[in-house]
């Protein structure tokens, strides 16, 4: 039985991947796509409904789940939404504060709903092993971080960057916020040791490129992740709302669950 979806800004680089991959996937059906006002051309095309609204369009296709990659206040608004109609939401939104993300986690207690910064495989595997690198390496070790992405790009640095950092700074025992250093200029002084440097390079059409350095004595490593195309980030999404179909409300879902 496939998987019904709801698709939020199909005209986006993010949802016009989703929604073609979804046509392609035999285990999901594109119920229905949403866009603002004036922006619905052509979607019409893709065979099923386009809608402006989401309540409205969640009356039609009741257990349906929502992707949304849009905006943070988009994101919010159409969680909010989804959890007025019981419909599950899958969000892979960046840019979202403490007090935002606090939000999302009381809308999970509610309606099942999943968040990831990063959807690809391989990028939620390194928040598993680079602790271990962390860890093995030891305190002698200075660890930085740079991110690149397109020029489109509205927030910095990426969300995938900020998780990233944040498992490296438990893995010491450090809070990011505290220890994260996102822009460096003038006479700075000498590199605390307490601290993980994360820069960021906007260009181009660059999916997404992190590394994270681990520096020491005679020494450094590097470990990379690229991402080739947006269609790493569809697919995760994708798997996401198939797995949510099947959960319940109570906490906000995130890859490393789908995983497990």
């Amino acid at each position: 039985m496939s998987t019904p979806i709801i698709v939020m800004g199909a005209h986006g680089r993010m949802g016009a991947t989703i929604a073609q991959l979804i046509r392609n996937d035999e285990a999901a059906e594109l119920a229905a796509v949403c866009e603002r006002a004036g922006r619905g051309e052509g979607l019409e095309l893709l065979g099923c409904e386009v809608g402006e609204e989401l309540g409205a369009v969640l009356k039609n296709h009741p257990g349906a789940i929502v992707i949304d990659f849009t905006a943070v206040q988009a994101s919010l608004s159409n969680a909010r939404v989804c959890a007025e109609h019981g419909n599950p939401i899958v969000i892979g939104t960046t840019g979202f504060t403490p007090a935002e993300l606090d939000e999302l986690r009381s809308i999970a207690e509610k309606n099942p709903t999943f968040w990831a910064p990063n959807m690809s495989v391989g990028v939620n595997v390194l928040q598993q092993v680079l602790p271990e690198l962390v860890k093995k390496l030891g305190p002698d070790y200075d660890l930085e971080m740079v991110e690149l992405h397109h020029n489109k790009k509205k927030d910095a640095p990426s969300g995938t960057a900020l998780k990233l950092a944040e498992c490296l700074a438990e893995a010491r025992d450090w809070d990011l916020q505290e220890v994260g250093n996102f822009s460096r200029e003038g006479i700075i002084g000498e590199r605390p040791k307490e601290e993980i440097g994360v820069q960021t390079i906007r260009g181009g059409d660059v999916v997404g490129v992190h590394t994270v350095y681990f520096m020491g004595p005679g020494e450094r490593i590097e470990v990379t992740h690229h991402a080739h195309s947006r269609d790493t980030f569809a697919q995760g999404s994708i798997r996401a709302a198939k797995w949510l179909a099947g959960q319940k409300p109570g906490k906000l879902y995130a890859m490393a669950d789908v995983f497990a």
